[in-house]
C-alpha cells in the first residue's frame, strides 16, 4: 500500500532549479511517469469479488501485458481544473525487466535495476540513488506492472466496437487523492488507450497513450546515464 499511497502524489508543477533543495521536487517530477506506468500501462484491478465480466477483461489485459519483455510507450497528460483550464505535456518510457528509462518534461530518469539516475536537464545535474532505498527509487516499471493485484473494486462500465470501460474504485479511499479511475481499453488489441483519473479536489488527470510497442529490442545501454557525457554537470551521489 506504502507504493500506490506514493504514485498519487500531487505533481509538481513549474520547472526544477539546481540544488539539493529541490530533491522534493525532483521527486514528484518523476512521479508523474511512475503515476502513467501504474494507471495507463498496466491492468489495475483488485483481487477481491468484484464485476465478474471486468475481471475477465482485466485477467486478459494483465496476461498480455505481462507477456511483453519489452515496452516502449509514449504518452500524454492533460490536467483539468476547476476553471476549466488545461495543461497538456509528453512524456516516453522505455522498460526491459526491472530497468527503465523515463522522459519526462525537464527530466531524463534511467534506472539499470540496481541504480537509479535523475538528470534535470535546465540544472544539468543528476541525483544518484541505489534503487532499493525503500523511498521513491524502490518504484519501478517491473514492480508497477504486478500492482492490478489488490486495491481496487472494479465494475465494467460500457463498450462499443473498438473499446471497452471499466471503473476502479479504492478499496481505501480515505488514504487517496482521487475517487475513481476510468480505463478505456482497446478491445482487439487488449491494451489500455486512456485512463480518466477523477480527483477529490475536482480536478481531472487524463492519460492517453500515443504509442505503444511491446517486445522490441532495446539494448541495456538504454538504461544507464553517462555522466562523461555532459559537461560541467553537477553530481549529486546519494547512495
Amino acid at each position: 500500500m506504502k507504493t500506490k499511497n506514493f504514485i498519487i502524489t500531487t505533481i509538481l508543477k513549474g520547472k526544477s532549479a539546481m540544488g539539493s533543495s529541490q530533491i522534493s521536487k525532483r521527486k514528484k517530477s518523476f512521479a508523474v511517469c511512475l503515476l502513467f506506468a501504474a494507471y495507463c500501462l498496466l491492468p489495475i484491478f483488485s483481487s477481491a469479488q468484484n464485476d465478474p465480466k471486468a475481471k475477465k477483461i482485466l485477467d486478459e489485459l494483465s496476461a498480455k501485458t505481462k507477456a511483453y519483455s519489452t515496452i516502449k510507450a509514449e504518452f500524454s497528460k492533460t490536467v483539468e481544473k476547476k476553471d476549466k483550464s488545461k495543461e497538456t505535456q509528453n512524456s516516453k518510457i522505455e522498460s526491459k525487466g526491472n530497468k527503465y528509462k523515463l522522459l519526462i518534461t525537464g527530466h531524463e530518469i534511467y534506472c539499470d535495476g540496481k541504480t537509479v539516475w535523475d538528470f534535470v536537464k535546465d540544472a544539468n545535474e543528476v541525483i544518484i540513488k541505489d534503487m532499493e532505498t525503500g523511498g521513491d527509487d524502490a518504484l519501478n516499471p517491473s514492480t508497477i506492472f504486478t500492482m492490478y493485484e489488490k486495491g481496487y473494486k472494479y465494475k465494467f462500465d460500457a463498450e462499443d466496437a473498438l473499446t471497452q470501460t471499466i471503473s476502479l474504485f479504492p478499496e481505501n479511499p480515505d488514504k487517496v487523492k482521487f475517487h475513481t479511475i476510468k480505463l478505456n481499453i482497446n478491445k482487439t488489441k487488449k491494451q489500455i488507450e486512456s485512463v480518466k483519473m477523477m480527483m477529490k479536489d475536482g480536478t481531472v488527470q487524463n492519460y492517453s497513450i500515443i504509442s505503444f510497442v511491446g517486445n522490441g529490442d532495446i539494448p541495456d545501454s538504454n538504461f544507464t546515464f553517462n555522466p562523461k557525457a555532459h559537461q560541467g554537470i553537477s553530481i549529486e551521489d546519494l547512495r
